[in-house]
């Protein structure tokens, strides 16, 4: 499976928000966001040009996709996907890319990070309705109860995640035992309630694919 292995703190200069791409780190003084370091690239007045109306909607399409954790051609599948769905096509792929196993394993406290969501659910600890489930864009569907295999509750890193669970909780789409480290997909989240993405412009991109 094809991945993205170079500087992930690149990305959350280009698109100037925090990504959460290196979980805890990100919430620290070490985030370059945070540190208001300006876009890569040695040329200062890159960050001072006018963007076009093609690049405004490129910049929406790649903050989502990073932010997702997914590359083009996987992204553009699920595009495709919402696409064919009867409601608007900028909420559905929303949907769609709720959904999938990894960032679902996310929500639910498992992992600090996206990626490593992705890594538990590729190298088998991850466990859907009690059979183990290795694809991370597996798509969930309410009721589905994700779990951590017996023998993976170990993992000290997935113990340090759920930390996370007594601080903050969860949304309210999902439910979790963190005692029994599994959880229970209760229902498709509504556009509005992902606080995540208010900054997010489904709609260009939308329209960019649409050219």
């Amino acid at each position: 499976m094809a991945r993205y292995i170079g500087p992930q703190c690149r990305y959350c200069r280009a698109e100037r928000r925090c990504l959460n791409l290196k979980g805890e780190r990100c919430q620290t003084g070490k985030c370059p966001v945070r540190k208001k370091k300006g876009p890569p690239g040695k040329n200062p007045r890159d960050r001072f040009k006018k963007i076009s109306d093609y690049g405004l909607q490129l910049r929406e399409k790649q903050k989502l996709k990073r932010l997702y954790g997914m590359l083009e051609k996987q992204f553009y599948l699920t595009f495709k996907e919402a696409d064919r769905l009867p409601g608007k096509t900028g909420e559905e792929l929303i949907m769609l890319l709720e959904r999938r196993l990894d960032n679902v394993v996310y929500r639910m406290r498992f992992a600090v990070s996206r990626n490593q969501a992705r890594q538990l659910v590729t190298h088998g600890h991850i466990l859907v309705n009690g059979k183990r489930v290795n694809i991370p864009s597996y798509i969930v569907r309410e009721g589905d109860e994700i779990s951590v295999k017996s023998q993976s509750q170990k993992m000290i890193s997935i113990k340090e995640s759920l930390r996370e669970f007594t601080k903050s909780g969860v949304y309210p789409w999902i439910q979790v035992d963190p005692d029994a480290m599994k959880g229970t997909f209760l229902a498709v989240p509504r556009r509005t309630e992902v606080t995540e993405l208010e900054d997010i412009n489904e709609q260009l991109i939308v329209e960019l694919y649409s050219r």
